[in-house]
């Protein structure tokens, strides 16, 4: 045997068993919950599950709820991550350090824990509503509320997500950065110009992780979420285990994998074009 045919042999051991736990916890339960949402209840196979979730009003506006809040998330999440990860990166003192050593404390923190903690922050009798009662103000309704949710995402997804992005700002040169601000370019045109695209690479895989984890959340809108509308995980669940409709269940659960699915292949189509532009 080749040395060549050795190599390819073992590269291809070293794949199989990745692409098996692949195969098996993800691609054979998509196409099982795709199958299963066309069955129409009577032997036959149709669209129907998918157009129950476009002509039912309740069912839309879950879709247009989950959108909304994730897309207010990931702008929330994107905009104090890039904050944090720029004042970190370009300055120094006991703040900084103090933010350093305290940003990733919510990663540590289980979901169902910090919910709750946030119940008992922001609810209408939480703390926060207690001591501002005192000097006469009333805490708008947080809890049980879209604020609720959007707030328990930004705890989850803010840490990890300046994390990556400190990350891509320590591999900027300083350099870069000083040459930039001797001819005079200002904070905007030095962001917009040199920081962000040197970093893009890494904000659209933070982009991708924040949107990907906010479409399929659940703790936290489950437990701090109004009644209706819900996110579609939410959804989802009272689907299946309430109304007992396993088809209708995974029609929601393989139309969220297709949201999901639209943001991955702009990410690999836009890598897949740098690569190729490096060539």
């Amino acid at each position: 045997m080749s040395k060549e045919a050795r190599q390819s042999i073992t590269g291809l051991a070293m794949v199989l068993p990745s692409f098996a736990i692949l195969l098996i916890v993800v691609i054979i339960p998509i196409v099982q919950s795709f199958i299963m949402s066309l069955s129409n209840g009577s032997g036959g196979y149709d669209l129907s599950r998918y157009t129950y979730l476009f002509t039912d009003k309740g069912m839309r506006s879950n879709i247009v709820f989950t959108l909304r809040v994730t897309a207010i998330t990931c702008v929330a999440v994107i905009l104090i991550s890039y904050t944090l990860a720029i004042y970190m990166r370009f300055n120094q003192g006991p703040i900084v350090n103090l933010i350093r050593k305290t940003y990733m404390i919510p990663l540590f923190i289980p979901g169902v824990i910090a919910t709750y903690g946030l119940i008992n922050l922001l609810g209408n009798h939480g703390w926060l509503a207690r001591m501002l009662e005192v000097v006469g103000i009333t805490l708008p309704r947080i809890i049980f509320d879209e604020k609720g949710i959007i707030i328990a995402n930004l705890w989850f997804n803010i840490p990890f997500t300046t994390m990556l992005l400190s990350s891509a700002l320590s591999g900027i040169p300083s350099s870069i950065i000083e040459s930039a601000k001797d001819v005079g370019v200002g904070r905007l045109t030095l962001f917009t110009r040199f920081i962000f695209p040197l970093s893009y690479k890494t904000f659209l895989v933070a982009l991708t992780f924040v949107f990907m984890g906010v479409i399929g959340s659940f703790t936290a809108p489950y437990l701090i979420g109004a009644n209706s509308p819900q996110m579609l995980g939410v959804s989802m669940q009272q689907v299946f285990s309430v109304f007992q409709e396993r088809e209708q269940a995974a029609a929601i659960a393989f139309f969220s994998f297709l949201l999901c699915s639209v943001l991955g292949a702009f990410y690999i189509r836009s890598m897949a074009e740098e690569e190729k532009a490096k060539i």
